[in-house]
């Protein structure tokens, strides 16, 4: 499953961002998330699945947080994610009800994590596949994860994992043989829409 691979029918992927966008509608200026809306959701989206929810705007990023493992529901994952990144994730300041109308809205819905067996960076940045695979780099307590998208940032595979490396707090230059990695890919859809928040 690469990113241009379809799991879900365009119906199903409608949803989910209809999802995303009204979480961040009703969560504003809330402390939690409210209630996942009750309907007879398809089957396919009651799945456990892990999912990542990116807002920008204007082109810069401004949330991004999301699940590794499935843990929960797919629409609650999407539902609690949409609320973390808008209004939770620590890099920013929680979204302001004047910036709803210009927001542009990507849910990515993970596959399973596969371990990756390598014993050196090289072996490592060889066996990465750019533009498909997301990675998670976990050495201890430290953990960090770049989605499948960050490949348009940095397309080259050792930078990938170098600037993945510091994000976590390792070193760049050295490898762990306490490292441990695994890949994943995604299917993202996007949103631009977002005067349909302010409604």
């Amino acid at each position: 499953m690469s990113e241009t691979t379809t799991m879900f029918e365009a119906t199903e992927r409608a949803q989910l961002l209809e999802l995303a966008r009204c979480s961040i509608a009703r969560g504003i200026g809330r402390h939690a998330p409210v209630s996942v809306p009750g309907r007879a959701w398809p089957p396919r989206l009651l799945e456990p699945r892990a999912t990542f929810t990116t807002l920008t705007l204007g082109g810069q990023l401004r949330g991004c947080c999301g699940s590794i493992e499935p843990r929960r529901p797919l629409i609650d994952d999407v539902w609690h994610n949409a609320w973390t990144s808008a209004y939770a994730d620590p890099r920013f300041e929680p979204l302001t009800a004047w910036e709803l109308h210009a927001l542009e809205i990507t849910v990515s819905v993970l596959s399973p994590l596969e371990p990756i067996a390598a014993g050196s960076d090289a072996e490592l940045i060889a066996s990465l596949r750019p533009g498909v695979d997301g990675l998670l780099i976990c050495c201890g307590n430290a953990c960090a994860t770049f989605l499948p998208a960050v490949w348009r940032e940095l397309p080259e595979p050792s930078d990938f994992l170098a600037q993945l490396k510091l994000k976590a707090g390792l070193s760049s230059a050295r490898f762990s043989p306490r490292m441990r990695a695994f890949r994943y890919r995604t299917e993202s859809f996007h949103s631009n829409d977002g005067r349909r928040l302010a409604a």
